[in-house]
């Protein structure tokens, strides 16, 4: 029943989004001006390299062909990580780049529900065994400068697309990180080493409940295996994560 629900929501969210589509048409968010519904310029999707099957089920990162349902990088049967299993929607290049860059710090939130669209596609096989959708969170003093958090501005709307459900404050930075920007991936792990936490009031939401975690990128993976052992230690069931771009090379993802 509460599949069927689910089902029946995600349905009705989806034929609303079509109805402000008409009514509303869309404006290319690389056109200039900030649009009613979220899209791209012709030119803009075919800049764009997204992901599509085949990828590898553990780090999302693309086969050269398919190896079947399930197959894993060498990297990820080397290390196996605290989080089940990564997608992403694209690559992290210099054209997605400028999209993420304009959503952390160029103060466009509406990008978000742009993302969480390719989300809802890319990690379709993810958010149909998840039930609870999380942002990375940012520490508060980062949060006060930048005035929202770029994670749970694709996490929200993905909540609203796909039925599941937000919980935005479930993880939070115990500690404000230095950038992570320039560092090895060992000083990257590092930098996470014990950063997340997930506060004692929170933990119910989370029991026994597998976890989709949303961020924007994912470069080394160190970022969300902190949140996914944070995450894991609270009793979460399992830990899926979800990023709007990946770096192209898999060996980058050595945890």
């Amino acid at each position: 029943m509460q599949d069927f629900a689910q089902q029946a929501r995600r349905d009705v969210v989806r034929v609303a989004g079509h109805a402000v589509d008409l009514l509303l048409p869309p404006i290319a968010h690389d056109a200039g001006e900030r649009p009613q519904s979220p899209g791209l310029s012709a030119r803009g999707w075919e800049r764009i390299a997204f992901l599509d099957d085949p990828v590898c089920d553990g780090c999302g990162g693309p086969f050269p062909y398919d190896l079947g349902a399930g197959a894993r990088c060498a990297a990820c049967m080397a290390a196996p990580r605290a989080f089940a299993r990564a997608r992403a929607a694209c690559l992290y290049d210099e054209h997605s780049r400028d999209l993420i860059l304009q959503l952390k710090h160029a103060d466009r939130p509406d990008l978000g529900r742009l993302f969480a669209l390719w989300l809802a596609r890319a990690a379709a096989p993810l958010i149909d065994d998840c039930v609870v959708v999380a942002p990375v969170p940012l520490h508060r003093a980062r949060l006060f400068a930048r005035r929202y958090n770029q994670a749970a501005e694709i996490a929200r709307p993905l909540a609203r697309l796909t039925g599941l459900r937000y919980r935005p404050d479930v993880l939070v930075r115990a500690r404000d990180t230095k950038s992570q920007g320039g560092k090895s991936g060992r000083g990257r792990r590092i930098n996470m080493k014990g950063a997340f936490m997930v506060p004692s009031g929170r933990r119910a939401q989370i029991a026994g409940r597998r976890v989709l975690l949303i961020d924007d990128v994912l470069t080394t993976g160190a970022t969300v295996e902190a949140c996914a052992k944070a995450l894991l230690q609270a009793g979460a069931l399992a830990v899926d994560v979800a990023v709007v771009a990946r770096v192209r090379e898999a060996a980058h993802l050595s945890i």
